[in-house]
């Protein structure tokens, strides 16, 4: 068996060797061979691969490994599940591989929001988020950074809602819900939530007049390393940010900041697309919502008006190792995106699944859910040349003032989000019951996810409301059976 030495270097590609830290010595492993591809093995393996031995609960569904990933490269997949779902504490601890927290942060682990590698809860009305984080800033002028927006100058991009015992935490952001009618062909009314965020309880200040307050819930996690190792070609083929063909889809791509090769380069993560690897949305996560410096986000999450934060004790630089990030960030690219198995079907027929996959296309949602993708190369070799049905185009969107943040990410506006990934969304509910959809988690269910849509979805929902009750029945159902 061939076992690769690497020794840690810093420069341009930082994320490609990261990963390759940890993927070399399983080059040479034998891969398990992937059976035929087809809509109901969504990553090309039959059932047989995709069902383990061992019966796994319903709750750890969405946090199991590739099943093509070779065992040896598991034991790097559960130390990074370790760093993952562990909370970090402050430093200095004697658990020094894992200190660092703060001073100021939103949660104290990834699973802290990433709900069983999943989907963030539901937020509450009228109580503090905690699955969801609040992005701040202030309508862009002359001294916007790069991606195009102004941080809060006391708070920063992010609000900090908890904070080690010598600070205050920033805040609180609180959200309330305005019901909201839509009425649907057939009879049906289905209610709303239109989100209302309030912030109090600010510890360092007032905030600048005109804030602009946008809230992201935990996205789903699965399946990104297949969505990473799609050539960029492949997607940007369907980009049409002028609506040439005026289908009124105008997709593109968003244009990011990639730290590792210095240059702008597609993005693919976030809810915006506004990262480029699962590396660097790693650390900016850990930068952003738990205060832990990297070799990509240096310093501490302070500004420049917050002194005590800027002085307080911390873990050093980097607070998170090359090596233990790179742990991290292959956990995350290699969460296996779960077939549906049968038990998890109850109530859905096959005659059900076969009429909503035609409505669905009929809908036109297919335009930006696009079924079918081909990954190219990964460092991960198990993830490379895999043909794949994740429903999305990974590219730029504008869905409607309804859903506008008005926050300008690089080449995201402010009415446009990346289309979101639909595998496995039929399972959301199953792994937590608590769960919502859409970037601020204000959908309870797919049709309010549906019936939210606008801009260039705005004539799929149309067909949607016009639809019988027991056809959005059927779509909803096709939609459970990914």
């Amino acid at each position: 068996m061939k076992v690769c030495s690497v020794q840690i270097v810093c420069g341009a590609m930082a994320s490609l060797w990261l990963l390759a830290l940890l993927a070399c010595s399983h080059n040479d492993l034998p891969l398990p061979q992937s059976n035929p591809v087809s809509e109901t093995s969504p990553v090309g393996l039959a059932p047989s691969l995709r069902a383990p031995a061992v019966k796994v609960s319903t709750r750890h569904l969405l946090a199991q490994p590739d099943s093509l990933m070779p065992i040896l490269a598991q034991l790097d997949f559960a130390v990074g599940r370790s760093f993952f779902r562990n909370p970090w504490v402050q430093a200095p601890a004697t658990t020094s591989a894992r200190d660092g927290l703060g001073p100021l942060y939103n949660a104290n682990s990834c699973a802290s929001c990433h709900v069983a590698s999943g989907r963030g809860l539901a937020a509450v009305d009228g109580q503090p988020l905690r699955h969801q984080v609040v992005h701040l800033s202030v309508p862009i002028g002359a001294g916007s950074n790069t991606a195009g927006f102004v941080p809060e100058p006391r708070y920063g991009r992010q609000l900090q809602s908890q904070s080690m015992p010598a600070l205050p935490p920033e805040g609180q952001a609180l959200i309330s819900y305005r019901e909201v009618p839509r009425r649907l062909a057939g009879g049906e009314t289905v209610m709303l939530r239109q989100p209302i965020v309030r912030v109090a309880q600010l510890a360092y200040g007032d905030m600048v007049a005109g804030v602009n307050t946008s809230v992201r819930s935990a996205p789903v996690l699965t399946g990104l390393g297949l969505l990473e190792a799609v050539p960029e070609t492949q997607l940007l083929a369907w980009a049409d940010p002028d609506d040439a063909d005026g289908d009124g889809i105008s997709g593109h791509a968003n244009r990011v900041w990639d730290i590792s090769r210095q240059q702008q380069v597609m993005g693919r993560f976030g809810w915006k697309a506004e990262q480029p690897s699962v590396l660097q949305q790693s650390a900016a996560a850990f930068h952003a919502d738990m205060g832990i410096s990297s070799s990509f986000f240096t310093g501490q999450n302070c500004t420049t008006t917050q002194v005590r934060c800027q002085h307080a004790v911390h873990g050093g630089e980097p607070e998170i190792t090359d090596k233990l990030l790179a742990h991290v960030a292959l956990y995350v690219a290699n969460l296996a995106v779960p077939m549906p198995l049968e038990s998890l079907r109850d109530g859905i027929a096959r005659d059900e699944v076969v009429r909503g996959k035609a409505l669905f296309e009929q809908a036109g949602c297919q335009s930006c859910h696009r079924a079918a993708l081909t990954t190219g190369s990964s460092p991960f070799p198990w993830l490379s040349q895999r043909h794949i049905f994740p429903y999305t185009d990974l590219l730029l969107h504008d869905m409607g003032a309804e859903l506008a943040d008005n926050r300008a990410v690089f080449a995201a506006g402010g009415r446009e989000w990346r289309t979101a990934p639909l595998w496995g969304i039929g399972l959301a509910k199953k792994v937590a019951p608590q769960i919502a959809f859409l970037h601020d988690g204000r959908a309870r269910t797919l049709l309010e996810a549906i019936l939210w849509h606008g801009g260039e979805a705005q004539q799929s929902r149309a067909k949607v409301e016009q639809m019988t009750v027991n056809e959005r029945r059927d779509l909803v159902g096709f939609l459970e059976s990914l």
